[in-house]
């Protein structure tokens, strides 16, 4: 089992589409449709919108904030926006794409309103963290994630996630949680692609201590 398997169960276990190409053909299907039923106020949508994506974002919230008021204060402004600029929304990039993003720019909004030093390094690059790889991160060799099967484990590595930098969780979390490409990734972070590798690879690197604890078979 890869990784990114792995790391899907630790966080979400739950079934995924057989074939990759459909899978994107009926995203694309469901983006189009959503973006006309947002342009059109289409009765009911958001009601469905909520009930479909409220539990991912409120979780993608907690890890990005750190903070489960914070993170409910800024769901509900989310879906404010959904509801005002849903007609934004053309559909170039899946929903969940857009509303992550929604999301990303409120927190740092907040973040900006409160301590009056923002969250910008989120947007910028060119530290050492950030230099591009000279490889790619492995997909198909067994990791530890492999051996995290108990609950216990998981919320283990879930805490753990907490623990790092949040360029590292912020991306960790999108590829293997919310399982978004790593090109929907770079538009959400407005990150390059290189960037989001290298972080994607630091962030694996920061979060293996924590498993091998949790599983210590894995070492």
């Amino acid at each position: 089992m890869s990784a990114a398997a792995a790391l899907r169960s630790i966080f979400a276990p739950g079934t995924h589409a057989s074939s990759a190409s459909a899978a994107e053909q009926l995203a694309r299907q469901e983006s189009l449709a959503i973006a006309e039923g947002l342009k059109q106020q289409q009765a009911g949508l958001l009601d469905e919108l909520i009930v479909r994506y409220q539990h991912r974002l409120l979780r993608y919230l907690i890890f990005l904030t750190g903070n489960r008021e914070q993170a409910e204060d800024l769901f509900q402004e989310v879906w404010m926006r959904v509801l005002t600029r849903g007609g934004q929304f053309n559909a170039k990039a899946r929903f969940e794409t857009w509303l992550f993003t929604i999301a990303r720019n409120l927190v740092i909004d907040q973040k900006r309103k409160r301590t009056m030093s923002s969250l910008d390094e989120l947007f910028e690059v060119g530290g050492d963290d950030d230099r591009p790889l000279a490889y790619e991160v492995a997909d198909g060799q067994p990791s530890p994630f492999d051996r995290c099967a108990s609950q216990e484990d998981r919320e283990r590595v879930a805490a753990a996630l907490l623990q790092l930098d949040t360029l590292y969780r912020e991306v960790l979390v999108l590829r293997f949680h919310e399982d978004l490409s790593l090109e929907e990734i770079s538009k959400v972070t407005r990150a390059p692609l290189s960037t989001v590798k290298s972080r994607l690879y630091r962030g694996l690197a920061a979060l293996r201590p924590f498993v091998e604890a949790a599983s210590p078979e894995a070492v």
